[in-house]
């Protein structure tokens, strides 16, 4: 279970004073902490990977920043915390992988407009999500749609 997964990495960053690593965790946690009280639910792998995932966006939209403002200090910080996020994620998909799932699910629908999109999001998020960057999926099917 990538909870337990998670505390045990915390307890072992403590013990080998690795503060970067320690410090990400101790984020997750935190976020974690504050989706199970505002949204009351239950902390399981799916709320973790859920979490991770918005942490993962989180850092590479401030990496863009930092190369922006010419950072790379800051740019080397924020790649060195999404390795150790990437932990806490199940196996990622290929985006030919994706494309094939998409499409498919295009196919099954008999999606033909981006009338259809709402739709065929709704089929696929629940397969990739936390296994694949959403920004790219949604992309992937605009692009087959039009």
């Amino acid at each position: 279970m990538l909870v337990e997964q998670l505390k045990k990495d915390m307890v072992e960053a403590m013990k080998q004073h690795q503060k970067v690593r320690l410090t990400v965790i101790r984020m997750v946690k935190a976020a974690l902490d504050k989706e199970r009280i505002d949204g009351k639910k239950e902390i399981d792998d799916e709320l973790l990977i859920e979490v991770v995932g918005k942490q993962m966006k989180m850092r590479k939209d401030s990496i863009e920043e930092f190369k922006k403002a010419n950072r790379q200090d800051l740019v080397e910080e924020a790649e060195e915390e999404l390795d150790i996020l990437k932990n806490y994620l199940p196996e990622q998909l290929t985006e030919f992988e994706v494309e094939q799932l998409v499409d498919e699910t295009i196919q099954k629908l008999e999606a033909s407009s981006m009338k259809d999109m709402g739709r065929i999001m709704k089929e696929v998020t629940p397969q990739v999500k936390g296994r694949f960057d959403m920004g790219v999926l949604s992309s992937m099917i605009k692009q087959k749609l039009s």
